[in-house]
């Protein structure tokens, strides 16, 4: 799915919503402080306001979260060493809490520094029950699925900061557009399993199957481009303070999705 936190809607309802008279220019480009007749607003020099290196601190905290979370999932998923994995109820529990947490911070960001928190405890708890799952069926999968999306998260950010790679009206409109064709398909394939129909070809160890997962992989990181430049124009616009936990938040929700993505092409690989 696409990430529906670090959009350009979304961060100035939430710049808003901490500071009123905050507002994004337009929904492709930079970043403007505006007061409510419309005039420039400058925060003055006691306001503390957002900066790039705090925001990613934070989002290394959450990340820390998830991490420790999904150990204590990982020794308390059980998995039978003979016949059919079957995902613990409490799997779904998780999964429900992350997406509850994730709704409450996209439209309340004003509570992010602490549903932020949360939803990293419950997607940890998610993600490292399901990794033990693949893991039982490929052994090391997991961690491998952990070292490449860092990997990935670490060439993306030098190749953003480099500036390799800028963030065009373009490349923004090519990435959400791809990203909204990957929730569509995902959409199609789960509304037409509940009447029977099996479309869900990508999932298969074919060579069609293990193509869309790299293009799915791919696109998942390209939106990490996306999240990075608006954290930069928001710190650039001194955003208000608390931005920089709904950031944090943004990208962990990116780096979930790249994750488990990466987890599922490896499965396939493996097969």
């Amino acid at each position: 799915m696409a990430n529906p936190v670090l959009t350009p809607q979304r961060i100035g309802a939430a710049a808003e919503e901490f500071e009123p008279g905050w507002a994004l220019a337009d929904q492709t480009g930079g970043v403007t402080q505006t007061d409510a007749s419309g005039a420039i607003h400058t925060p003055g020099p006691a306001v503390r306001t957002m900066t790039a290196g705090s925001t990613f601190a934070k989002t290394f905290i959450l990340w820390a979260i998830v991490v420790a979370a999904a150990g204590v999932a990982w020794s308390q998923t059980k998995v039978p060493a003979f016949g059919t994995v079957r995902f613990p109820g409490w799997i779904w529990i998780a999964l429900l809490a992350g997406l509850g947490l994730a709704m409450a911070t996209i439209f309340r960001p004003k509570l992010a520094p602490v549903t932020a928190p949360l939803y990293a405890v419950a997607e940890g708890v998610f993600l490292g029950a399901i990794s033990k799952i693949y893991d039982s069926q490929w052994s090391g999968i997991a961690l491998e699925a952990v070292l490449a999306t860092a990997a990935v998260f670490l060439i993306c950010l030098f190749l953003f900061s480099s500036g390799i790679v800028k963030v065009t009206k373009k490349f923004t409109f090519v990435v959400i557009a791809a990203t909204a064709g990957i929730f569509v398909m995902y959409l199609a394939g789960f509304l037409l399993n509940l009447v029977g129909a099996d479309i869900t070809f990508w999932n298969s160890p074919s060579p069609l199957g293990i193509g869309v997962s790299v293009v799915i992989c791919v696109v998942a990181a390209l939106n990490l481009f996306l999240d990075f430049e608006m954290i930069r124009q928001l710190s650039f616009a001194n955003a208000p303070k608390q931005m920089e936990w709904y950031g944090a938040f943004g990208l962990t929700v990116t780096m979930v999705w790249l994750y488990l993505e990466i987890l599922r092409l490896l499965s396939k690989l493996r097969s």
